[in-house]
């Protein structure tokens, strides 16, 4: 009879040091866990922590973007150059522009601030004031629905405006093609 009190004295003694080490267990490999869990915003994005934060881990998948966070410039100058009284896109000189704004519009749709931008058309010097203003509006309206036809909000786009032959650029002629172009203000 006294083994089996000694037993059940040391397991007075050793049960609560059991249990505090069975309690501790999940703490002492949650560090390893934690390092294995992966959270992204969308399917197929960059993955972050639920910070916003980068998130680099040994294991999960591979085939991610990398966590790069797009920076949307303040603004951006479309030289579309449209052809002389010109104002669709079928109607510009310089295609390369068009992947460019391509590329502008991907960087607006993965930055993680809701940008509001505002577009700006802009002609030469040729013709009446009034007339390149409403040439302007086209342009920009032009630009305006090709945002929107790639996934940008109507939301967060503004009224398309005009500058017309306003605010020239002064390293070109007034007259030059370089001054039909779109400019789009991003406020984030």
């Amino acid at each position: 009879m006294s083994k089996s009190r000694s037993a059940l004295r040391a397991a007075r003694f050793v049960a609560p040091v059991l249990l505090a080490a069975g309690l501790a267990a999940p703490f002492a490999a949650s560090a390893e866990m934690i390092e294995r869990f992966w959270s992204a915003a969308e399917p197929q994005t960059a993955w972050v922590t639920s910070y916003g934060e980068c998130w680099q881990s040994l294991g999960g998948p591979t085939d991610l973007q990398p966590c790069v966070t797009a920076v949307v410039p303040e603004e951006f100058v479309v030289r579309l150059n449209f052809e002389f009284d010109k104002y669709q896109l079928q109607n510009i000189v310089n295609d390369d522009e068009l992947r460019r704004l391509d590329s502008y519009i991907a960087d607006v749709k993965t930055t993680p601030a809701n940008e509001y931008l505002t577009v700006v058309g802009h002609t030469d010097a040729k013709g009446s004031y009034e007339y390149n203003d409403v040439l302007g509006q086209r342009r920009a309206n032009t630009v305006r629905d090709y945002l929107i036809s790639k996934g940008i909000p109507e939301s967060q786009i503004g009224p398309a405006q005009s500058m017309g032959e306003r605010d020239m650029l002064p390293e070109y002629s007034p007259y030059a093609l370089e001054q039909r172009r779109v400019t789009i203000k991003s406020e984030g």
